[in-house]
């Protein structure tokens, strides 16, 4: 069997419970992927891999499969506290060799700067195995426009999900993950 997936989506999900596991569990209720045996790997793209929505990867796997992840958690009990995790993607636009993947999870940022972070990790270690030179000080918009006009990266993007924990000091979990897919035969 070949295991480099050939279709990848992205899910998040909040979940909240007086339980730190009960919660992570409900995140990934709500993210669609609490029936599956999550397996978590290192943040390869893998070249020719096609990216689907979460609709139709979940069409693709079935309840108890072991299935590979990239996945960013937080959690915290602490009243008030903002929680955030992400995954972002940088995609080479030669779709033959692989990308990457990063998880940033953290607790204070936006949503949109963790986003950005993540982004700008993936992008980094893209750039850096394609020889690409850059200023690691520059703005992420500035990197970000530098590593498309190159010709080489194509495409970066992120999936990001934040929450507030309640007064009452709930457990509160956030996950964001890509979801590799591995085409078996039947």
């Amino acid at each position: 069997m070949d295991f480099v997936p050939k279709k990848i989506f992205f899910t998040k999900g909040v979940g909240r419970h007086k339980e730190q596991l009960t919660s992570f569990e409900f995140a990934l209720r709500d993210a669609g992927i609490e029936k599956f045996n999550l397996v978590t790997v290192s943040s390869i793209f893998p070249p020719e891999t096609k990216v689907i929505s979460k609709s139709e990867g979940l069409k693709c796997l079935k309840p108890g499969q072991i299935v590979f992840v990239v996945m960013s958690r937080q959690a915290s009990n602490e009243p008030n506290r903002l929680v955030v995790s992400s995954v972002g993607a940088a995609l080479p636009a030669d779709t033959s060799t692989y990308g990457y993947l990063s998880e940033h999870h953290t607790y204070g940022q936006t949503e949109e700067k963790a986003g950005d972070y993540a982004e700008d990790l993936a992008a980094q270690m893209l750039a850096s195995t394609l020889g690409l030179e850059f200023d690691p000080t520059a703005a992420w918009d500035e990197r970000e426009e530098h590593f498309k006009l190159s010709g080489k990266i194509v495409k970066t993007t992120n999936i990001t999900q934040s929450a507030v924990v309640d007064k009452e000091g709930n457990w509160t979990s956030v996950i964001a993950v890509a979801v590799l897919i591995l085409e078996t035969e039947s």
